[in-house]
């Protein structure tokens, strides 16, 4: 693949890819130039992993830290949960103080005796919806 940067002043900024076809690459340059590309790196003892927003669960705060929950793993993240809602947009949701929830991870909601919700993840993992983020999560779930 051939690569050309033309740096003009005068004109404006735009990126334009000439393919045989869409290739995953192709699409994966097509988000990084749109701004949709978001890669975090995660911490696992004296490793660092790539982590991949879809994969994830759901981010969380405890007290040693902020995790990328994927499945029975928890990956420590060196961001705060703000800036992480800020970077991750629509496809997360905050269900609580201390949780961000992945919208396509979400299996189902359970009202629990203290009239909680609970999310219940595809992955097993559980949470509960705050008392304050629960108009919230209700307009964005469309329930």
């Amino acid at each position: 693949m051939e690569c050309k940067l033309v740096i003009d002043k005068n004109e404006k900024e735009r990126v334009v890819i000439y393919a045989k076809e869409k290739t995953p690459e192709i699409e994966r340059i097509i988000k990084l130039v749109e701004g949709e590309e978001k890669m975090f790196v995660g911490y696992d003892d004296d490793r660092i992993i790539p982590l991949d927003p879809e994969a994830i669960t759901a981010f969380i705060s405890e007290t040693g830290g902020v995790y990328a929950v994927m499945g029975k793993k928890k990956i420590a993240v060196r961001d705060r949960l703000y800036s992480l809602e800020e970077r991750l947009g629509r496809s997360f949701l905050r269900i609580n103080q201390s949780c961000l929830a992945n919208v396509s991870k979400i299996a189902r909601f359970e009202a629990t005796l203290g009239a909680a919700l609970a999310v219940i993840f595809k992955d097993g993992y559980r949470d509960y919806v705050s008392r304050r983020q629960l108009k919230h999560v209700k307009e964005r779930i469309g329930f």
